[in-house]
């Protein structure tokens, strides 16, 4: 099993901060938030703008890096300069 945290204002659809999910064998960040579904398919696009850093075990990683049975994703909200940049793109 993994679990997944949002920091700042970060969360699912329905409010959600921490998730759970077992990951049957290694897989990208990418895929393990597609598998949440609607709740999380938000961030991907946020992610990908780098307005979302992704951390496993502690270490700066990316929608590429791959997790397993036991690792922490935490997806904190960011945009460099101190706000959460999860304001709409320009």
């Amino acid at each position: 099993m993994i679990t997944i945290s949002l920091m700042g204002q970060l969360q699912t659809a329905d409010g959600e901060r921490d998730l759970a999910c077992e990951v049957p064998s290694p897989m990208s960040v990418r895929r393990v938030i597609q598998r949440q579904g609607v709740q999380l398919r938000h961030l991907l696009q946020l992610i990908r703008e780098k307005k979302v850093l992704v951390t496993i075990n502690k270490k700066i990683a990316s929608e590429d890096s791959l997790v397993q049975d036991g690792d922490a994703i935490k997806l904190v909200g960011h945009d460099g300069m101190g706000g959460t940049g999860l304001g709409p793109s320009l």
